[in-house]
């Protein structure tokens, strides 16, 4: 403890210290985790004189989050040759994961893989280690040629930045390194190592782990990470993005997929001028001279889709969306200034990036406080927000868990007299019925309509009840009861907006450890490796053979919105999950539950734009509206997978190449 106290105390003084080591001459490094300004978690890397390293990572979110205890061992040359980690990951579920050398192989084994490898044929990076991992990493890249190594049990990995920053810190100049390293994501995973090449900051604006001592440098840090991912972004869009010679560009022989009559036109031709659709006609139409063109060959183009809940934060988020044809996104909660930063570079067109719609997030304080948006610890600082938010341009109200249920009819009636539609999590405390009374326009999540029923007055659904209540019970509700029924009578009548994310319970209801996310399944052969390793481990624990009883309650979810889709209750198609890619699996999820491919495709574009009010202006290919299209190998309207063959994706009226956007997004060609 004394050792721990003497780095924290050293950090603050902002001098370089001695390493704090205790009595049996061990460093300890210690770090905090934030979100936002708060302190969340904690963190430890104790290192042994002999080599070994012993670390600690966990931080609380909403009732969820890891706490993991690792133990690591590197031979003299600074290879990673044992390593066990134990505890629970962000979702509570157990981690038990473990690499061991004998006799020149490395052997590897967790719940969700296992395999081997000669020794020096690659570097392992542990799936659950916490943060010390990515510092070994990285230490490791830095002192090879080329910067460049090969991983277990597979994938690659190289440095995409390496850059020595002063930066103050109380007073005193630090000589840190910022560092990128590529190949374990869809985007550089961006950490900051001290003079030792030991881990001193890493992380992003919801949650960040720094040196203990050192919090209030983070910001600076942080904003550091934003100039260099613009920047990258900047050139990603000089190089990626294509836009027609004059603004003119004809797509001819196309199946055109009419989203309002829900129809296929076939030889069709569209003609675009900038970022409008000039015109909508047969084979004989006229295209203008000095157009690019591009041959359709029967394939079918479609109005550009739209993802209706997203938590936009990564940068090459963006890029995926528009690989898989979402041409418009609707944002559920963010960072308020950044969120409106990188709106402004997708609008003038330096960062590729969809439409997006900004709904604001609000929600009370707490330890289950949201860790983005707006946090309000009075009615008066929630309806200041509300304000706020509407003189940013923002659409949407979204009232999160924590907000007390006396506070969201004044809370409504605030964001409807500024023309903003109102929607949310339903706040503890409350059901779905009171929100539709009290003035929510949309529920997001379908497990709050289950929860109408299966949570009782002392429960708190702010916590992970929320979810497993419903994976343990959700199968037993009768659908066809009077219970159900009146229910959805209310919603009918109200026209309430329901916005199930089925797609965020898919893989949490349905996957055994050891068993990829389904929405990622089609593209296992194409994900970056660490994406994969990670995935595998999204189930909920399933002890005493639960996982049945689970799958019954997410066919339960399915039954449930195919019934309020039957009796005309607004569906839009969200996902809060990764982006673009999952789309495709929520709207292959309503196609399993009952409703027509061509149907689902129609929601997903004119339902969605008609919902926001933008329908006069998006959602169908018609002369005189934005310029957002996808051309995909295929017919989705028989097959829904189709969507997932994108070979041309038009937003604003500039032409993007999928191949080109899922490459630079660390994915292989389909």
């Amino acid at each position: 403890m004394r050792g721990v106290l003497a780095c924290a105390l050293a950090a603050v003084a902002g001098c370089r210290p001695a390493p704090a080591r205790e009595p049996g001459g061990e460093r300890v490094l210690t770090f905090s985790v934030l979100n936002r300004d708060r302190r969340v978690g904690e963190a430890e890397i104790r290192i042994e004189p002999d080599g070994m390293r012993v670390t600690h990572f966990a931080f609380r979110d909403r009732g969820r989050g890891p706490d993991t205890r690792a133990t690591e061992m590197l031979d003299p040359s600074g290879t990673l040759h044992w390593f066990h980690v134990t505890g629970v990951d962000y979702s509570r579920a157990p981690v038990d994961e473990q690499l061991e050398e004998s006799r020149g192989v490395l052997t590897w084994r967790s719940p969700s893989e296992h395999g081997q490898a000669p020794i020096g044929t690659g570097w392992y990076v542990s799936a659950q280690g916490g943060i010390d991992p990515y510092a070994l990493l990285a230490r490791a890249l830095r002192h090879t040629t080329g910067h460049h190594l090969k991983l277990l049990p597979t994938g690659e990995a190289w440095l995409d930045d390496d850059t020595e920053r002063e930066i103050p810190i109380a007073g005193v100049t630090r000589h840190l390194r910022r560092v990128a390293i590529a190949g374990l994501d869809y985007t550089p995973q961006v950490i900051w190592l001290d003079e030792d090449d030991e881990m001193f900051a890493g992380g992003d604006s919801t949650f960040a782990a720094i040196r203990t001592g050192a919090e209030a440098v983070m910001p600076a840090l942080l904003a550091d990470n934003l100039a260099w991912s613009s920047a990258r972004a900047a050139r990603l869009a000089a190089r990626l993005a294509h836009s027609p010679p004059d603004g003119k560009l004809a797509i001819i022989h196309a199946r055109l997929y009419d989203s309002e009559r829900r129809t296929v036109v076939p030889d069709a031709t569209v003609v675009v001028a900038g970022d409008r659709i000039g015109a909508v006609g047969d084979a004989a139409t006229p295209v203008p001279a000095g157009s690019r063109v591009i041959d359709a060959h029967g394939r079918t183009l479609l109005p550009g889709l739209w993802d209706m809940h997203v938590h936009l934060q990564i940068a090459e988020a963006s890029l995926l969306f528009l690989a898989s044809g979402v041409t418009t996104i609707r944002d559920l909660g963010n960072h308020p200034d950044e969120i409106d930063a990188r709106v402004a570079r997708f609008d003038t067109g330096t960062e590729i990036g969809p439409h997006v719609l900004r709904a604001g997030l609000i929600d009370g304080p707490g330890d289950h406080a949201a860790p983005y948006g707006i946090i309000a610890s009075s009615l008066s600082d929630a309806l200041a927000a509300v304000s706020r938010y509407a003189d940013t341009g923002y659409v949407q109200i979204k009232i999160y868990s924590s907000i007390p249920p006396a506070w969201v009819p004044a809370i409504a009636a605030a964001a409807h007299a500024r023309g903003l539609r109102v929607s949310g999590h339903i706040p503890n405390g409350m059901n779905a019925a009171d929100a539709v009374l009290q003035g929510f326009d949309e529920i997001q999540h379908v497990n709050y309509l289950f929860l109408r029923f299966l949570a009782g007055p002392g429960d708190d659904t702010r916590t992970l009840l929320r979810i497993t209540r419903v994976a343990e019970r959700g199968g037993e509700l009768d659908l066809d009861g009077p219970d159900v029924e009146r229910f959805l009578d209310l919603l009918a009548a109200h026209r309430t907006v329901l916005d199930p994310t089925l797609v965020a319970f898919d893989g949490q209801f349905t996957s055994d450890p050891g068993e990829l996310e389904p929405l990622l399944v089609p593209y296992a052969d194409r994900l970056p490796a660490q994406v994969v390793r990670l995935r595998k481990s999204v189930g909920l624990a399933a002890p005493g053979g639960q996982r049945a009883r689970f799958r019954a309650s997410f066919a339960a979810l399915q039954r449930l919105v195919k019934r309020a889709w039957d009796r005309g209750i607004p569906i839009v198609a969200g996902t809060d999950r990764s982006a673009g890619m999952s789309l495709l699996r929520e709207l292959e999820l309503y196609v399993q539950a009952g409703i027509p491919p061509a149907d689902v495709l129609s929601l997903a574009t004119i339902g969605a734009a008609r919902t926001m009010g933008q329908d006069r202006d998006a959602g169908s290919i018609a002369a005189g509206k934005r310029a957002d299209l996808v051309l995909v190998d295929g017919d989705p309207t028989r097959d829904i997978a189709a969507l997932r063959n994108t070979d041309v994706v038009v937003c604003r009226g500039v032409v993007y190449d999928p191949a080109e956007l899922f490459a630079a997004a660390g994915m292989r060609p389909r």
